[in-house]
C-alpha cells in the first residue's frame, strides 16, 4: 500500500510537471520567431532573450513587488480570520450553530463576479480606490467562505473536552484559539495559506477594477499585457509566465514541507 501510494504521488507530479516544463522551455526560446510547438520545445539553446524583453515591455520587478506586498498582508490576515471565524462557529449554540454553517455555505455558491459591483460601490464611497484596501479587504472575512469551512472542519474535530478544560483554567477565548487551536490545527492552516496565497496573487479582475495608477498595478496585469503581443512573441509570455509561477510554486511546496514535518513529529511523539 505505500509504495502504491507512493507511485499516485509520483505519477501525479509527474504530469503536474509537464505544464510547467514547457511553460519554461517556451520561455527559453528566443522571441522574434514562431511559438515553439511539440519537440521544437526540445530543441532549443537556452536564452534569457525574452526574460529581458518581458522586463523592458512592462514593468514586472515593481509589479512582483506590489503583488508580494498584497499577499504579504492579505494571507496572513486570511489564515487569522478564518480560524478565528471557524473556531468561533464551534463554540456556538446549536441554533447559532446551524445558522452560521448554513449562510457559510449560501455564501460559498455566490458567484464573485455578483460582489464586484456593491463593494466598488461601498469602497468608492469610503475614499480608498485606486489603494490596496480592495485587494485585501476580502481577507477580512477569511478571503473565501471555503477558507472558514476548511477551518471549522479542523477545529470541529478537536476534543470538546480540551477545550473546556482550557475555560475552566482560566484561558479567554482568544488564549484558548491561539494555544490550543491554532497548533492542534496547523496543518489545516498552511492548506489554507496556501489556498489564500494563490487567490489572491492570481487576481486579476479586482486590481482591473479599483487600481489606475500602473505605479501600483500587480503582476496579473503585467500579464495580461504581455497577451497582447503578436503569436512570435509567446516566448516573453511565457517568460511572464514562468515569474508569475515561481512564488506560488514555492508556496505551496514550503507548506507541503511544512505540513510533512508536522507530520512526522506527530508521528514521532505519539510512538
Amino acid at each position: 500500500m505505500p509504495k502504491a501510494r507512493s507511485f499516485a504521488a509520483a505519477l501525479v507530479v509527474a504530469l503536474l510537471s509537464v505544464p510547467l516544463a514547457v511553460m519554461v522551455l517556451g520561455a527559453l526560446h528566443p522571441p522574434g520567431e514562431p511559438a515553439p510547438v511539440g519537440l521544437e520545445l526540445l530543441r532549443v539553446q537556452p536564452s534569457l532573450a525574452a526574460f529581458e524583453r518581458a522586463f523592458d515591455l512592462v514593468p514586472l520587478g515593481r509589479q512582483l513587488l506590489n503583488s508580494l506586498t498584497v499577499v504579504a498582508i492579505a494571507v496572513p490576515l486570511s489564515v487569522v480570520c478564518a480560524s478565528l471565524a471557524g473556531f468561533a462557529m464551534t463554540r456556538m449554540g446549536r441554533r447559532a450553530h446551524a445558522l452560521a454553517v448554513g449562510f457559510t455555505l449560501v455564501t460559498l455558491t455566490i458567484p464573485v463576479s455578483a460582489l464586484w459591483v456593491p463593494r466598488f460601490a461601498i469602497f468608492r464611497e469610503l475614499g480608498v480606490l485606486d489603494t490596496y484596501v480592495p485587494l485585501i479587504a476580502p481577507a477580512l472575512i477569511g478571503t473565501s467562505p471555503l477558507l472558514v469551512l476548511l477551518a471549522y472542519w479542523s477545529a470541529r474535530g478537536l476534543p470538546r473536552d480540551l477545550i473546556d478544560a482550557a475555560r475552566l483554567a482560566g484561558l479567554g477565548p482568544l488564549k484558548v484559539w491561539w494555544r490550543i487551536v491554532v497548533p492542534l490545527t496547523k496543518r489545516t492552516l498552511l492548506a489554507i495559506t496556501a489556498l489564500s496565497f494563490v487567490a489572491h496573487w492570481g487576481n486579476l479582475i479586482e486590481p482591473l477594477l479599483y487600481l489606475y495608477d500602473e505605479a501600483k498595478a500587480t503582476l496579473p496585469l503585467g500579464l495580461s499585457s504581455l497577451r497582447q503581443l503578436g503569436p512570435t512573441d509567446a516566448p516573453v509570455l511565457l517568460a511572464g509566465a514562468v515569474v508569475a509561477t515561481v512564488p506560488p510554486a514555492l508556496a505551496f511546496a514550503l507548506a507541503q514541507r511544512a505540513v510533512l514535518d508536522n507530520t512526522r513529529r506527530a508521528g514521532w511523539v505519539r510512538r
